[in-house]
């Protein structure tokens, strides 16, 4: 059976830290920003960590 490959779109939108979380980039910030206060934009810009529930389906698909 051949090797499962992972999935690429996944890969680029979440990257996991040393110590095994997922982190993710918040929406809302690649258009439309003139109408939307300095102080969004920067909260915008942080990234979070995935929820845990989300996070095993997730590593299921990464780790195809």
């Amino acid at each position: 059976m051949p090797k499962l490959k992972t999935s690429s779109s996944i890969s680029k939108r979440f990257k996991i830290t040393r110590r095994k979380k997922m982190v993710r980039h918040k929406a809302h910030r690649s258009h439309l920003l003139e109408k939307k206060s300095p102080k969004r934009k920067h909260n915008l810009s942080k990234t979070v960590t995935v929820n845990s529930c989300d996070k095993k389906r997730l590593m299921l698909k990464i780790n195809n």
